[in-house]
């Protein structure tokens, strides 16, 4: 098994593979989302205050057998039940409902993220909105896509012209000086927005906005918009300007020059 993860070639027929698994995957879960919405499902709160239901663990045990069926020597790092097979070259990283919160709320801004990490490279992401019935979708050197439809990041530089959204900032908030600088990168734009989870970075990927700036998140909620991001012709990184990892808890995201504007202005 070992020896077969070592030869294993990341080629356009591999890529598009994993792709039409973790789709398979992300629907079979959406089977689960819609059984339970608007049905109180049983709630707890884990150690970091979020909510977690009894639909979020259902749902990442079903995505989690999907994946393993077709490609069983893959590692696995879900919201829910955590890491498996961490020696694997090839890592899934899995958040089945991503905006649990509004899904307890009943408000449809939630979604299923799935991301393929290769030796720390995320490499193919999918994002799944139920009740948007929205599938984003990419994988390294294949372009980004909305369903059947390839999208493209904006090339909107004028401030008459361009929209930013922002999502959670509570720990940015904190800081006098990050509240004078968010002020000064929203000064660069004609509009804002605060559309949040995964809504405004399929909005940046098909260049229908041209900045993102979110605190307080983890890599399962932002792996596979990143590669999204990315494969459209964006820019995404923490808000210092650092590469995308599995340590990552902020995110700057946009088109190349609202990106390089904000940036020098936030660090």
């Amino acid at each position: 098994m070992a020896e077969q993860r070592m030869t294993r070639e990341i080629n356009q027929a591999f890529l598009t593979s994993c792709i039409t698994t973790a789709k398979r995957a992300a629907k079979s879960a959406e089977q689960i989302i819609k059984r339970y919405y608007k049905c109180s499902p049983a709630t707890t709160i884990k150690e970091d205050l979020t909510p977690v239901t009894q639909a979020d663990i259902e749902c990442e045990q079903v995505i989690k057998q999907v994946l393993a069926a077709q490609f069983p020597d893959f590692g696995f790092y879900g919201e829910e039940t955590g890491k498996s097979n961490t020696d694997s070259e090839y890592m899934w990283l899995v958040d089945p409902i991503d905006g649990t919160k509004s899904f307890v709320r009943e408000y449809g801004f939630f979604s299923t993220q799935i991301a393929l990490m290769h030796n720390g490279e995320i490499i193919v992401g999918v994002s799944h909105a139920p009740l948007f019935n929205e599938t984003a979708w990419a994988a390294k050197g294949l372009g980004a896509f909305i369903d059947d439809k390839a999208i493209q990041i904006s090339e909107f530089i004028k401030p008459e012209d361009s929209c930013y959204s922002t999502g959670n900032l509570k720990s940015f908030a904190q800081s006098a000086e990050n509240w004078e600088k968010l002020r000064q990168v929203m000064s660069l734009c004609h509009k804002t927005r605060g559309y949040g989870d995964f809504y405004h970075y399929h909005l940046l990927a098909a260049g229908k906005l041209e900045l993102v700036i979110e605190s307080d998140l983890n890599i399962l909620d932002i792996a596979a918009l990143s590669v999204i991001v990315k494969e459209a012709g964006g820019m995404m990184t923490d808000i210092s300007g650092k590469d995308i990892d599995l340590e990552t808890s902020s995110v700057l995201a946009g088109n190349l020059a609202s990106y390089n504007q904000a940036l020098a202005l936030l660090k």
